[in-house]
This record gives structure tokens, sequence and C-alpha cells, in this order.
């Protein structure tokens, strides 16, 4: 039979990627959808000792009535049955010799005096886990809740086959028999069990009914609905085309078929089965499809245009309108999110969008959609700060589309931006924090609004003592992604360390309302607020206690090191710690008219040796280093000069 695909599928592969990125001649893989079929209302159906087998063709609607046979009948039912299935199925179907001497040698073993042989129910066989899904326990019985036990689940019912009863019949008997069961009777049992919203135990029994026979569209169609049910689409998508290969007519399967590709995205596709299913054709879905599709027209233009607000509106509109399950609409919007600088935002929708399976995604979307997905991926890891995972997304990305230039470029940025971070990862442990800086800065000129490498970076400026720089990369990150308690942490720390109370204490009151029990934000608040209430620490320039917010304060000789022998211009102020307010303000100016300079403040009270190394017998004092090399000394008065010797070094 056909595959009944309609032919902008063939042509063109997943409907949704082409409206968006384009059309390619490529021939993609075949593609499957599932479906969200309404649960029928659970209702409980009397069960008889002898029901029979109702063979009802295609027809898989969960209803129907039972009535009561004869013994005698039951049993010319049974054998009429089985020879039929033995006939066209061949050995192994109906009651083999094997099975019988299995019986009755069991029988002459083992049969108490008031339990004889007892038809096979459905408890029985889910007790000894016939049916595929059911995990076993050592004893060979199935781990069943125990609101679901078996003896009180299908106590009645009658599958036309002999076997003891459960608590002394051995597994490989019961296995043994469950292959020779008539399929309708589990596809009936899988029927209430769906009703009943026991969508498992459904999908096992109509997957021992495929087992038996799998050329029947119905069991197809039933498989997809309890896969639905439990949100596993795509593998619905594959049960739903396997219904329509078998019987291209089967409308039920085709209107299954469209809703699930209306929750995936796929609009175009879903009106067409709509189109084929005919009378069981869903009346409201079918205008959100067309809805969905408008959405999804716009989605593609605004994209085109870089029109990143119109993108993010027209994506959530298509969610909204039944695109519940689509990852590409998913991605779409993050992507809208992260052109935006919104990293947090693009972080939480991609923590919504369904995580489907690569290979299905794939088998589904084509090579083409399934690489777009992984760049969208890519780029949230990366922001996210998961650069292992971002870098494999990407790389896979490529793979599936070598001729991406967007999958290209976000591989190569995804490289140098993990690269980056492992290298100032190991110099920060080592201590080389200026090295550190560099590197981390390296992957921020490929991704220049990565929180993480953001807040590495402050760390290390924080580490050298150039706390307002410390800041102001803390600042960065936190526009992009405002809940990175990491990087206001960091602010904090620095706020307090040039003695910025207020802001220290608006900071870590922000930290305590997501984490009241953090000891150190406790900690820290306390002594701020101590600060604050003292009058300590003023962030005047002309106050004794405060520095200019571009005047680091050494904090080792090693920071002293790694700063003077740092590439440009560095000046270092050697002072006590209460400095002449005016040299102070000077130094204030000299930095905002010259922002490439470095300044650095040593107190000697805290150094004393450093002032030793460099010679100096007179306080205060400015030394000048250009590129590692000592450029001049000036004394702390002499502002003009100090002024001139920064000219000629910067233009230099």
């Amino acid at each position: 039979m056909g595959d009944n695909t309609p032919p902008a599928q063939k042509q063109s592969g997943c409907g949704l990627f082409h409206l968006v990125f384009g059309r390619r001649n490529i021939r993609p893989s075949r593609s499957a959808s599932t479906s969200s079929l309404p649960t029928a209302p659970a209702s409980r159906v009397t069960r008889y000792p002898s029901t029979p087998s109702q063979k009802t063709g295609n027809n898989d609607q969960i209803t129907g009535k039972r009535h009561v046979i004869s013994p005698a009948a039951k049993k010319t039912n049974a054998t009429k049955t089985y020879a039929k299935k033995a006939m066209h199925a061949g050995p192994g179907f109906g009651l083999s010799g094997e099975l019988d001497t299995m019986i009755s040698d069991y029988q002459r073993a083992s049969r108490p005096t008031d339990a004889g042989l007892v038809r096979a129910s459905s408890s029985n066989l889910m007790l000894y886990g016939n049916l595929g899904n059911l995990r076993q326990t050592g004893n060979g019985s199935a781990a069943v809740p125990e609101t679901h036990q078996p003896s009180l689940k299908y106590g009645t019912s009658v599958m036309g086959n002999v076997v003891t009863k459960p608590e002394t019949k051995p597994v490989s008997l019961c296995r043994a028999i469950s292959t020779r069961m008539d399929p309708e009777e589990l596809k009936m049992l899988g029927n209430e069990d769906y009703r009943n919203g026991r969508f498992a135990e459904a999908l096992s029994l109509y997957e021992a009914a495929i087992s038996i026979d799998p050329e029947k569209a119905s069991y197809r169609s039933n498989k997809s609905a309890a896969l639905v049910a439990l949100g596993k689409l795509l593998e619905a998508a594959l049960e739903c085309r396997e219904a329509i290969r078998i019987d291209p007519f089967y409308q039920r399967a085709h209107n299954r078929l469209a809703l699930v590709l209306l929750r995936l995205g796929e609009a175009e596709r879903a009106l067409y089965h709509f189109k084929q299913a005919g009378s069981d054709a869903d009346p409201d879905a079918i205008i959100r499809a067309k809805q969905v599709l408008i959405h999804l027209n716009k989605c593609g233009d605004a994209k085109t245009h870089r029109d990143w607000i119109t993108l993010f509106k027209e994506s959530v509109l298509a969610v909204d309108a039944g695109a519940d399950s689509a990852p590409s609409i998913f991605g779409l919007r993050a992507e809208a999110l992260l052109k935006m600088n919104k990293h947090e935002e693009a972080i939480q929708t991609m923590e919504k969008s369904p995580n489907f399976d690569v290979d299905l995604c794939t088998k589904f979307f084509g090579p083409i959609g399934s690489s777009s997905l992984l760049v969208f991926q890519s780029q949230v890891h990366l922001v996210a700060g998961r650069f292992d995972e971002g870098v494999a997304a990407a790389q896979a990305a490529a793979k599936l589309d070598p001729k991406s230039k967007e999958a290209g470029a976000v591989a190569k940025k995804a490289r140098v931006a993990a690269a980056a971070r492992v290298n100032g990862n190991e110099l920060f442990k080592a201590t080389r924090y200026s090295e550190a800086c560099i590197a981390y800065g390296e992957g921020l000129s490929h991704d220049p609004n990565n929180a993480v490498l953001l807040c590495n970076r402050a760390a290390c400026r924080s580490k050298l003592g150039q706390f307002q720089k410390a800041i102001e990369d803390c600042n960065a990150a936190l526009r992009v992604r405002p809940s990175y308690t990491k990087a206001r942490l960091r602010r904090a720390d620095c706020y307090a360390k040039i003695a910025k109370w207020a802001a220290c204490v608006e900071d870590c009151q922000a930290l305590l309302r997501v984490n009241p029990e953090d000891e150190e934000i406790g900690r820290m608040i306390r002594e701020a607020e101590a600060k604050m209430r003292k009058g300590g620490g003023s962030q005047d320039l002309n106050g004794a206690g405060g520095d200019p917010a571009g005047l680091a304060v050494v904090v080792s000789n090693e920071h002293f090191r790694d700063f003077v022998a740092s590439s440009g211009t560095c000046v270092v102020l050697f002072s006590s710690k209460t400095a002449d307010s005016r040299i102070l303000q000077v130094v204030e100016q000299l930095y905002q008219r010259y922002p490439s300079v470095k300044f650095l403040k040593v107190d000697l009270e805290d150094h004393p040796s450093l002032a030793k190394s460099e010679g100096l017998n007179s306080f205060p004092a400015f030394i000048i280093y250009t590129n590692g090399s000592r450029a001049s000394q000036i004394a702390g008065d002499k502002f003009d000069l100090l002024e001139t010797s920064i000219k000629g070094c910067v233009r230099s």
C-alpha cells in the first residue's frame, strides 16, 4: 500500500522548518507523528465468565458490551479461532503438541486437589510479566502497584487457553501461552485500561496484540493513543503512520495523526491529514491548524527580516493556538530572546520545550530540521554555562547539515567559548589572574554577552584589585541574566571592598530572598549594615575612608607583580591608607580622562616591602609602568607632571 504522505511532504520534508529556514533539494527521512486522543470517560465494564473474541475489523473505538456464551460454544469458538490462526500463521500458533505436553507434565507433577486448570486471564499474564513492558521481580512476577493487584483486576475474564493458577504456575508456561492469545481480547483489555487512565498497562496490551497480528491497523492506532497519553508523541506518530500504511483509508488514524502534527507545529501536514480523515476530522482542530499556519508564516518572515520582537510574539501565538509541543517553535522563541539579550528568558523557554530523542527528531523532522533544533539548543547551553553540551550540540548540528552556515558559525563560537573558559579556569587556579582575565576576554570576543565568562573575568579583576571593572562585568552579566546569583554575590563583595555599603546591602537583600539560609550572605549584610550605622567607609572621595572608583588596592605582592607586568600603561600610587584627599581626587579625574590606563594603590602600612623593592624613599609617590617596564617616578604632589607623563605613555 502507498505511504499516503502528502505530496508537499515528500518534496520538501518538514513543513515548519521549510517555512522558517527555506527549502532545499534534499529528500528527508520518512516521518511520523502522533495525536491527542480525548480520553473516554472512565467506566466499569462488567466481565462475564465466557467472553468471546469480537472481531471488529479496523474499528478501534474503545466501547462495546460483552455477552455470555455456553462453555461448549466457547470451546468450539476457541478451537476454530486458533485453528484458523495456525493455518495462516504457521508453526507457533494454536495449542501445539509442545504446549499440550507442558500442561500434562505440570498437571501430573503438582496439581493441588482443589485447584485444577483454569483459563488464562490478563491477571495471570500481567502477574508473570508476559506483555513486555512490566518489570519483573526476582521470582518472575511483575512489579505491580499495590492499588492494581492483578488478582483483583481481571479476575473473571476468560482468554480461551488453559493454564494453572498463577500462584504455582511456572513462568515459561505462561509465556508460551501468552503467544497464543486472541489479539482482539488483548485489545479490549487495553481499551478498558485506557479508559481508566492506566495508559502504561494499555500500551503493554496493545503491544501484545500487535506482536500476534502486526498487520491490524486498529491495534497500531490504539497504541498511538496510549503513547500520546504518555507524552511520547514521536513514537505515537510512527504508529499512526503504520496504521495508515496498513489501511490508507483509515479515517480515525488520519485524524489522530493530524492532531499530533498540529501539536508538533506541522500545521500544513496536519491540514492534509484532516482532509483525509473525512467525517472523523475534528473541526475545532482544523481551525487551530489554520491559525498555527498563519503564525508560522509570520515567524518565517520575521526571521528573514531579523525582526526579533515580531518573531517572539508570533511564536508565542503559535504555541497558544495549539502547537504546544513543537520544539522548533520553542527554539525560534529562544533565538528571538537571545538576540534581544534576554538570556534568562531564553533558558526558561528551552526548559519548557519538549525534549525529544535526537534520532527520533531526525527521523521525523529530517536532518535539516533536526540540525536547526540542535543549533537552538547549543546557543542556549552556552549562555547557561553548559559549554560541553553546547559544543556537542553544535557539532552534531554541523554534522547533520554540513552546508548550514549558521550551524558552522555556532559550532565555531561554541568551541572558542568553551576553550576560553577551560584555559581561564586553569590559569585562575594557578593564581595567574592577569592571564586568566585575558583568556576569558578571548571567549568574550566571540560571545560578548556570555554571563558566565563575564562573571569569571570579574573574579579575576577582583583578585587583581580592579573592583570597579569587576563590578562592570557583573553588571553586564546581570543585565542578560538578572537572577544569576553568582554575579550578584561577586558584585556585592566588590561593593564591600570599595566601601559602597548601601549597594552591598541591596545586593545581599536580593540574594537572601532567593536563599535565606545562606550564612555567608548573612554575615556580609550584617557587616555592611554595621558600617553604615557607624558612618565608616564613606563613598565620598573627600572622606578619609574611600578610594576613587578606578583605583584598585593591592592585596598581595603577587597581585602587584601581575598588575605592573600587564600590557598597557599602569600607574601605581604609594601612600599611607589615609591618603591626601586631593591626591585621590586627581587620580579619579585622570581615570575618567584616560580609561585605558590602570591605576593601583599600595598601602605602605600593609606592604612596606614593595616600596623598598621599588627604591622609594619619599611618600606619597607615583610610578608609571608601560608594558611591564618602569617608565618614570613622580612625586605625589606633581600633578601636572603626572598627567604629562601619562599622556606621553598613552601616545607611544
